[in-house]
């Protein structure tokens, strides 16, 4: 489904069922589809409405090829819960995702019931930013890489050690990494927000109820900036998981799903108990 904004940014989001709902935003790059296969039957069978969106940058959303800023994905964030009027409204991110929602919970906190940030930070590092800046260059420059090799890039960048021992597993993601790749102008655009500045000062001011979900072998938000950024936003709380890297939701979604129904639940459990 496609809505516009009071801009005229055009969004695609898919709606699923009924229920409490429960937002899910994507990582720099990625579709919505990507929460399809793990997140989204599990979420819908225990009751939620799951909304899925493709952020500013991935088609068929607006590709933004004029650029645009982390306050523009927010913007669109909050234009679409207000679109389907399901504020207050549970948002799960994970990367770039997280990013975006951590933003919205200091600037529309009234639109949010519970926020769920996985693989989040609240600064990146250094090699993190070099990485993400470089990335974004090769793209401006049009620079064709051999699809094989960026995707073995992609793999060692986000895949656990585990996952990358068992060649015939790994296979497999490289063959998906390359059948995937979309290293257009709105990517471009997002890897240039995806290595953040230092916030973790300014995430002291979050009021809304948030869990911080690490990845163990995460390189680009490893579980020690995961709990930092716990540490900054009052009440917050954080779980690792265990065997993974930054795709963990992905990579071991038994886990991850275990985690995210468990805090969903008790959000919504105490909801109930503030509202009798």
């Amino acid at each position: 489904m496609l809505m516009t904004t009071e801009t005229g940014i055009r969004l695609s989001y898919h709606d699923h069922g009924d229920g409490s709902p429960v937002l899910l935003l994507t990582g720099t790059g990625a579709p919505s589809s990507v929460w399809d296969l793990h997140q989204v039957p599990v979420l819908r069978a225990a009751g939620f409405r799951v909304i899925t969106m493709d952020n500013r940058g991935i088609p068929p959303s607006d590709e933004g090829t004029d650029g645009f800023t982390i306050d523009d994905l927010v913007a669109d964030v909050a234009a679409l819960i207000e679109h389907l009027g399901v504020a207050p409204c549970r948002v799960v991110g994970t990367s770039m995702g997280s990013y975006i929602a951590q933003e919205l919970a200091l600037a529309h906190p009234e639109l949010l019931d519970a926020v769920v940030l996985m693989a989040a930070c609240g600064r990146s590092s250094l090699v993190q930013r070099v990485l993400a800046e470089g990335e974004a260059k090769l793209i401006e420059l049009g620079t064709e890489l051999p699809p094989g090799y960026l995707a073995a890039v992609r793999a060692m960048h986000n895949l656990g050690p585990a996952t990358l021992a068992d060649d015939d597993l790994t296979g497999d993601w490289l063959d998906l990494f390359e059948a995937s790749d979309n290293w257009g102008p709105g990517v471009r655009a997002q890897l240039q927000l995806s290595a953040l500045p230092d916030r973790i000062d300014a995430y002291r001011a979050i009021k809304v109820p948030c869990h911080v979900i690490s990845f163990e072998h995460d390189l680009v938000a490893p579980p020690s900036a995961g709990r930092e950024l716990a540490a900054a936003i009052p009440g917050a709380t954080h779980r690792t998981i265990p065997g993974c890297g930054h795709f963990g939701y992905l990579e071991n979604p038994e886990a991850v799903n275990r985690e995210l129904l468990r805090f969903l639940r008790a959000e919504s459990a105490a909801r109930l108990e503030e509202t009798a």
